[in-house]
């Protein structure tokens, strides 16, 4: 039906992309136990230090926070990955962030999902600390570990149980 879909060679469903550039951090020293405990399933945080919010993966918004501060994709596999921008940024009620696709819409890894505005929200405050997770998962394989995520470049994957070999955090 869609053709986001069809699988091909040179796209692997199980990647997913930087949602922003920043520095990457453990979900354990994210500023609220919420995250920091896993509770939403696991993945990683970024320190952001850029306005814009990309798809981590082709596939379908499934939800979109009328606030604007957390969104979340469904790939061709069926990988939900939810994307929270900032703590406590839902007290804002939307304000400092622009949406550019709505739930339902399909977008690409890559594409342009939410525009903060940092200058403001960090002047409100804000911990704009942005987690990249998946409900469910266990452990997620980081690709790209060194500290530095760049906005659209291949960060981590996920793999059934049964090529697990160890190499987690």
């Amino acid at each position: 039906m869609f053709n986001f879909f069809s699988k091909k060679d040179d796209v692997k469903s199980n990647e997913f992309v930087a949602a922003v550039s920043g520095e990457i951090i453990p979900l354990t020293a994210v500023k609220d136990e919420v995250f920091s405990k896993g509770m939403l399933g696991d993945g990683i945080a970024i320190i952001p230090n850029d306005d814009f919010i990309v798809a981590s993966c082709d596939g379908v918004v499934t939800m979109m926070f009328p606030t604007k501060h957390a969104f979340s994709i469904k790939n061709v596999d069926g990988i939900e990955i939810l994307v929270h921008i900032g703590i406590d940024t839902i007290n804002n009620n939307g304000i400092g962030f622009k949406r550019y696709v709505e739930q339902g819409d399909i977008v690409k890894a890559g594409d342009k999902v939410i525009r903060m505005n940092t200058y403001d929200l960090k002047n409100e405050g804000y911990d704009l600390t942005t987690m990249m997770l998946f409900p469910g998962f266990e452990k997620i394989k980081l690709t790209k570990n060194n500290g530095f995520a760049i906005k659209g470049k291949t960060i981590f994957a996920y793999y059934n149980k049964e090529d697990l070999n160890g190499d987690f955090k």
